[in-house]
């Protein structure tokens, strides 16, 4: 008799005589490692907190292949300590589903009795599930925003039971992100606004599928109106609230999903707003859908334009609301008597602005003369930028106000730069990072017609010399490509998690070429040195480099410090 093969081996298993049910199997425990097992449908339970609450919208597609193909991808179970139902682990709530209507519909065998990989109910076991089903939907794009915010908020619930203590938005994103589920903290801020303000007017409209445009558009929309309630409130009598009047609102507008319209809702908010202030209805749609800097001088008389010197075809985003106020960055330095008094709204301070601003040289040229190679921007983009930042409670650095008592620079590229040390939000992650720091490393390189020289990596600083494509006659370069090549090596090469072989460039002594290629020779201070804008460049990848190292050290640093 022939030996059995693995695959025979486990066709046996799975047949019917080794099905575990019966009062033999109901006393054994449950298996302490992965094992295939077969489970009827009456054995097995949807997981109870699965994230979607609507229907898939690819069931239909779904069905029709597991009617045709049978289960292709069974799903991985477990089971609760405790418990007789087995539940699915992450991911498969759908094809259990469809299984139960065929079951129904055709009463075929093979859609009642399900291979499955079961696997044991590990410690953190509700997270590890709950995170699982998120991490499954979200690899196949099928929760609409308002799920997946629901999801989060249970996740957030589930780490505050196990450790026992409240966890703020970026301490919640950092474990969703250890458990497998990355997500982004100004996310989270978004779903949590969702929950907690958009749900309980709008259920029909966010389970329809409203997408996460929309919410970010009504949340935007909502703190600024609340800001401009809070300002103009102030002292009258009110019929309500704002977060009442706000609710009763956007409840008008939960219909389909599809005739769902923010411009509504904005008109008929700003509508009722200007009934119970009193105040003309143009005049609060403009302040509401108006950039940031129009709504700060809302309450006062605006400096003319024509006062102000005219700003260089390239400015980073002006100053956001928070750093107007009189609440600079705490990375920035105390604003200058110029910018603080430019930045006030009183009456008292409008004219001297306007005797500051009268006056546009040497101002203007001092700006001219810190860019290097300018950013290019748009008047929509600085919008978006100042609208974005303010929402989430950051501040964008704004070099025009920043220029006269810092270090400001431009330069351009594929990542331009207009503040060296600033670090954005968005960009405060070991992967991004990773990316910006390959991306300045290549184009440096660039510079000495080098690029490609310079392969950008998963693991340490993002990028690595790759020392085959300099071949044996590196010493025949230039002493500018030689030089580059070297410091970039000098940089990269002890992050990596094994070592980086030798190559042509060890032979190059860094000492003997730093100097000249940061500086200049003595003789001919320009030549055989980077460019401004090059090292402009490298400022910001040492910057982000050693961003990126306290991250992965675990240092509980701010990005700006």
């Amino acid at each position: 008799m022939a030996d059995l093969t693995p695959q025979d081996m486990a066709g046996k298993l799975l047949t019917e005589g080794f099905a575990r049910n019966g009062p033999d199997a109901a006393a054994l425990t449950d298996p302490i490692a992965d094992t295939a097992m077969v489970v009827t449908l009456d054995q097995l339970r949807p997981y109870d907190h699965n994230p979607r609450v609507t229907r898939n919208p690819l069931y239909d597609e779904i069905k029709a292949s597991i009617r045709e193909r049978g289960l292709d991808a069974p799903p991985a179970i477990t089971r609760r300590p405790g418990e007789s139902a087995y539940i699915i682990r992450n991911g498969g709530n759908t094809r259990l589903a469809i299984l139960r209507e065929l079951w129904s519909e055709t009463k075929d065998e093979r859609f009642f009795r399900i291979p499955c990989l079961f696997r044991p109910w590990p410690a953190r076991g509700e997270i590890v599930a709950l995170t699982g089903h998120l991490a499954e939907n979200e690899l196949h794009g099928g929760l609409s925003f308002i799920e997946r915010a629901l999801g989060v908020e249970k996740a957030r619930e589930l780490y505050e039971q196990e450790s026992g203590q409240a966890l703020s938005q970026s301490e919640l994103a950092r474990r969703l992100t250890a458990d497998g589920f990355p997500i982004q903290q100004s996310h989270i801020s978004r779903m949590r606004d969702a929950v907690q303000y958009l749900l309980p007017a709008i259920p029909n409209v966010l389970y329809g599928g409203l997408g996460r445009h929309q919410v970010e558009r009504l949340a935007v929309l909502r703190r600024a109106c609340e800001r401009i309630w809070e300002q103009r409130a102030d002292g009258k009598r009110t019929g309500e609230d704002f977060h009442a009047l706000f609710h009763e609102v956007l409840a008008m507008f939960d219909s389909a999903s599809e005739a769902f319209s923010v411009q509504r809702v904005q008109d008929e908010l700003v509508g009722q707003m200007a009934e119970q202030l009193d105040v003309d209805y143009d005049t609060l749609n403009l302040e509401v859908g108006d950039n940031e800097s129009r709504q700060r001088a809302l309450g006062s008389d605006p400096t003319p334009a024509t006062a102000h010197p005219r700003r260089p075809a390239a400015t980073t985003p002006t100053r956001p609301p928070s750093e107007a106020a009189g609440t600079p960055p705490h990375h920035a330095p105390p604003p200058s008597p110029v910018a603080t008094t430019a930045s006030s709204s009183t009456d008292e301070a409008a004219a001297p602005a306007q005797d500051t601003y009268a006056s546009p040289s040497p101002d203007a040229d001092r700006l001219q003369g810190h860019i290097v190679s300018p950013a290019p921007t748009t008047e929509r983009l600085q919008s978006i930028q100042r609208m974005v930042a303010d929402q989430l409670g950051d501040t964008v650095p704004d070099f025009e106000a920043n220029v006269l008592r810092a270090i400001p620079v431009q330069a351009g590229g594929l990542y331009p730069i207009s503040d060296v040390w600033y670090i954005e939000p968005g960009l405060d992650a070991p992967e991004r990072l990773r990316v910006h720091i390959a991306q300045f490393a290549r184009e440096i390189a660039e510079e000495a017609g080098q690029a490609d020289c310079v392969e950008p990596t998963d693991g340490g600083l993002g990028f690595v010399c790759n020392a085959d494509a300099l071949s044996a006659n590196a010493h025949s370069l230039p002493f500018l490509a030689r030089a580059v090549l070297t410091l970039l090596q000098a940089l990269s090469a002890g992050y990596l998690a094994a070592p980086a072989p030798l190559s042509t460039l060890d032979n190059l002594r860094l000492t003997d070429a730093l100097g000249p290629l940061l500086q200049g020779r003595r003789d001919r201070p320009a030549s055989d040195r980077l460019s401004d804008t090059g090292l402009v460049k490298l400022f910001r990848l040492l910057r982000l480099s050693r961003r990126l190292l306290d991250l992965e050290a675990g240092v509980n640093s701010s990005a700006a410090t």
